[in-house]
């Protein structure tokens, strides 16, 4: 394909730490996270430049990432298997990691969509409106989405930790 365009590189070295950080919460997984990345920025690469850049194209980086997401996700459905511990963190997260690894694990339970929800919206304090846009699904989806993935992630982490669950 030969060299990047400058404006791409430039895109992408000044945010993929931010696409990383959401890939993270939605994968639960650093290298399923940098895996994430890696194909989100590829796809932009192939069509950077029909890339309509009259909006930043970060917003479009989060679209072609959330919805990669939620397309493997339904694709290795079927593949997926399930661990019994978690790998020893790597010290990227600050605070406490009791907390770090019981959200994680909360997160991990949700489905894609819901988790993609939940990130976008209380993570990435993004509006409804924008989250619909970014997953390609209805406000009302959103808000019901949200509502009930916000109950279950109650539920999941139970009684002790119900104050962090998403207001």
């Amino acid at each position: 394909m030969g060299e990047a365009p400058a404006d791409f590189m430039e895109f992408a070295h000044a945010h993929s730490g931010r696409l990383f950080r959401t890939a993270c919460l939605l994968t639960g997984d650093w290298h399923l996270a940098e895996d994430l990345v890696q194909e989100t920025l590829a796809k932009m690469y192939r069509s950077w430049r029909r890339i309509d850049r009259s909006e930043p194209p970060l917003a479009y980086a989060h679209t072609v990432l959330s919805r990669t997401f939620v397309s493997q996700r339904r694709l290795r459905r079927s593949g997926e298997r399930p661990s019994e511990a978690l790998p020893e963190p790597d010290g990227r997260f600050d605070g406490d990691p009791a907390l770090r690894v019981a959200l994680l694990e909360a997160l991990a339970e949700l489905s894609p969509k819901d988790r993609t929800v939940l990130v976008l919206r209380y993570w990435e304090d993004r509006s409804v409106e924008e989250t619909a846009r970014l997953m390609g699904i209805r406000v009302g989806s959103v808000r019901v989405r949200s509502l009930r993935a916000r109950e279950r992630l109650r539920q999941v982490l139970g009684p002790e930790f119900a104050e962090l669950s998403c207001a």
